[in-house]
C-alpha cells in the first residue's frame, strides 16, 4: 500500500471509529437503567430477546425484500423446502420432491397431521393457494418474480400437489427453498395483504403475538408443533436497535441474548466481554452503491466507471469492515452458484478523473445517495463522501428509515419519474444460485416497484442471457449464461461493487442453537437457553 493510501485509511478509520465511540457512549448510559441481571440467564419462559439493526417491514413472507424480516418470519413460517447450515436443500413441510427429467414438473409429498396457527389444516389445497398467489402476475408482490415460471398448481391428492413449469429450470427447488415460499394459512391469505403483513400464521415452531414498530415484535411456543421438544423457549422478541453501540451494550449488560449484526470495530471489545461470543461465518451479501443509469450523469458508461476507479475498496474493507470482509469480485458473492470472477477496478482516482473528464465533467458534479440509517450503512456513505471528493464529486448523503425508503424506491410506477440518483445497497441472493443473485437485480423487467433494479440497467444480451440461464435445466448451460452475464454486467458498471462481508453476531454464552445462515437469515428452530 502507498503511504499516501495508508494515511488515508489511518485518517478515516480514526474518524469514523471517533464518531462511532461518541453515539455509542450516549447510548449505553441510556440503556443501563433497563438492564437485567447479566449473571443469571433468563429461564426458557422468559425466553429470548435478541437485538436487530432496523425495523421490520413486513410479515407477509410473500411480500418482503430484506433478510432481517425474514428472520423474524423464520420463527412463525415454513417452506416445502428448506435450506441448512451449509446451503444444502432439505425437506421441512415436504416429507419428500421428485422432478422429471427436463425439470418442468415437480411434485411434492407433503408431510401429515400439521395445522397452521390459526386451526387451519396444512395440506396440498393449502399449497396451492399459496402458489397461487405467488405465481399470480397481477399480484405485485415483491418476491413473485421467483415463482413467475410456475404455470399452474394441482392438487394429485391431499398430501401431494405437482406444480408445472412454463419452462425447465433446473434451480427451481432453490426457490421453493427461499423464505419467499413461506407457506401462509388459507384462512389468513382470505385477508387483505396488509392484513396478512400484520398478523402472520404459519406452522412454524413459533405463533405471532404482538408488532409495535420501532418497539418490539413478540412471537410465542407454538405449543402444537409437531417435532417433539421443540420449540426449546417459551418465547422471543425482537427488538431493533439502529445504534451499533446500543446493540453491543445490549449485550454486555444482559438486556439482550443475541444481536445481529455487531458492528466490525466494535468485534474486539466483545470478545473481551466474559460470557459473550462472538460468531463468524462467510456470506452470500454483496454490498454496492447502484447508479441510476436512466439519469445524468450516470447514463454514461465512462462515469460510471470512474466511480468505480475513485472508490478504494482495500480501504473500504479496513474502514468500515475492520477487515472482517473481502473485495467483490463480481456482482455475485463467491459462494453463490455460477460465480465467475472478474478483473477488479484497481483504485485509481487519476484515471477516475480523466473519464470524467472526458464525460464532460472536468469539475465533477454533485449528487445524492439514499441509504438507511443504521450506524454502520452511514459509516459507509461517509466513506463514500470522502473518497468521491478526490475526484471531484460532491456527494450528498440522505440516510433514511426503512419504511420512508421503501416508499421513495418502491413506490415509483415510472421509471423516468424516479428521483433516485445512487443507492446504497446489498444483496443476498437466498436461493444461492446466480438467478436470484442477478435477475430481480439487472434485468430490464425488475425495475422498480417490480423488483429491485434500482440502477434502472437495461441491456438487451444480458436480458437474454439471464433468461436463457432461467429456462434451461443444464446446469452447464446455465453456468456459461451467467457467466457471460457477469462480465458485461462488469463492464458496464451500474453498480460500484464493493465487498462481501462476513456475518458477525453476538450472543451470551447460555444461548444455543441460534444461528445465522450464509444468506443473512436466522435460524431460530433450534434456540435454546443453557444454564450450567
Amino acid at each position: 500500500m502507498k503511504l499516501s493510501r495508508l494515511f488515508t485509511v489511518l485518517f478515516l478509520t480514526l474518524v469514523l471509529v471517533v464518531a462511532g465511540c461518541s453515539n455509542g457512549g450516549d447510548t449505553e448510559e441510556d440503556t443501563s437503567s433497563k438492564n437485567k441481571d447479566k449473571t443469571t440467564p433468563p429461564s426458557s419462559e422468559e425466553g429470548l430477546t435478541i437485538a436487530v439493526e432496523s425495523n421490520f417491514t413486513s410479515l407477509d413472507p410473500h411480500d418482503t425484500n430484506d433478510n432481517q424480516s425474514y428472520s423474524a418470519q423464520s420463527a412463525i413460517y415454513e417452506g416445502l423446502l428448506g435450506f441448512d447450515e451449509d446451503l444444502n436443500i432439505v425437506p421441512v413441510l415436504a416429507k419428500d420432491y421428485s422432478a422429471n427429467e427436463d425439470s418442468t414438473e415437480f411434485t411434492f409429498t407433503l408431510k401429515e397431521g400439521i395445522t397452521f396457527h390459526d386451526g387451519a389444516p396444512f395440506n396440498a389445497e393449502a399449497v396451492k393457494a399459496n402458489l397461487d398467489r405467488l405465481s399470480d402476475p397481477e399480484s405485485q408482490l415483491r418476491r413473485a418474480s421467483l415463482f413467475e415460471l410456475v404455470e399452474k398448481t394441482e392438487v394429485l391428492s391431499e398430501y401431494e400437489v405437482k406444480v408445472t413449469l412454463k419452462e425447465p429450470f433446473g434451480a427451481m427447488p432453490n426457490n421453493f427453498a427461499h423464505p419467499a415460499a413461506g407457506m401462509i394459512s388459507p384462512k389468513a391469505l382470505e385477508q387483505s395483504n396488509q392484513d396478512i403483513a400484520r398478523n402472520p400464521a404459519g406452522t412454524g415452531p413459533f405463533k405471532f403475538v404482538e408488532w409495535k414498530s420501532g418497539d418490539h415484535l413478540t412471537v410465542e411456543k407454538n405449543e402444537e408443533y409437531r417435532e417433539e421438544g421443540l420449540p426449546k423457549v417459551d418465547k422471543i422478541e425482537f427488538k431493533p436497535v439502529p445504534e451499533s453501540g446500543s446493540r453491543v451494550a445490549m449485550l454486555q449488560t444482559g438486556e439482550a441474548d443475541f444481536a445481529f449484526p455487531v458492528a466490525p470495530n466494535q468485534v474486539e471489545t466483545l470478545k473481551e466481554e466474559e460470557g459473550v461470543s462472538i460468531e463468524t461465518k462467510p456470506s452470500l451479501v454483496v454490498k454496492y452503491f447502484s447508479m441510476n443509469t436512466m439519469k445524468e450523469p450516470f447514463n454514461d458508461p465512462k462515469v460510471r466507471k470512474a466511480m468505480n476507479y475513485a472508490i478504494d475498496k482495500e480501504a473500504y474493507i479496513k474502514v468500515v469492515y475492520d477487515g472482517y470482509a473481502t473485495q467483490t469480485k463480481s456482482v455475485i458473492a463467491p459462494n453463490t452458484q455460477h460465480y465467475e470472477e472478474q478483473e477488479v477496478y484497481e483504485y485509481d482516482p487519476e484515471k477516475a478523473k480523466e473519464l470524467l473528464a472526458e464525460a464532460g465533467y472536468p469539475d465533477g458534479f454533485e449528487t445524492t445517495i439514499w441509504g438507511g440509517t443504521s450506524s454502520l450503512k452511514q459509516k459507509m456513505m461517509s466513506f463514500y463522501k470522502q473518497q468521491l471528493s478526490q475526484v471531484g464529486v460532491t456527494l450528498n448523503v440522505v440516510p433514511m428509515e426503512g419504511g420512508t425508503l421503501g416508499d421513495k424506491i418502491w413506490g415509483v410506477d415510472n421509471p423516468e419519474d424516479a428521483e433516485l440518483e445512487l443507492y446504497n445497497g446489498g444483496w443476498s441472493p437466498s436461493t444461492a444460485d446466480a438467478d436470484w443473485g442477478m435477475r430481480p437485480l439487472f434485468s430490464s423487467n425488475s425495475f422498480p416497484p417490480d423488483a429491485y433494479n434500482t440502477a434502472y440497467y437495461k441491456n438487451e444480451k444480458v436480458d437474454e442471457l439471464l433468461q436463457k440461464g432461467l429456462s434451461t435445466a443444464d446446469d452447464q448451460e446455465r453456468g456459461e449464461y451467467y457467466a457471460e452475464a457477469q462480465k458485461i454486467i462488469w463492464d458496464e458498471s451500474p453498480w460500484v461493487p464493493l465487498a462481501v462481508p462476513d456475518i458477525l453476531y453476538g450472543k451470551q454464552d447460555y444461548v444455543q442453537g441460534l444461528t445465522m445462515l450464509s444468506s443473512g437469515v436466522m435460524d431460530l428452530k433450534q434456540a435454546e437457553i443453557v444454564s450450567e
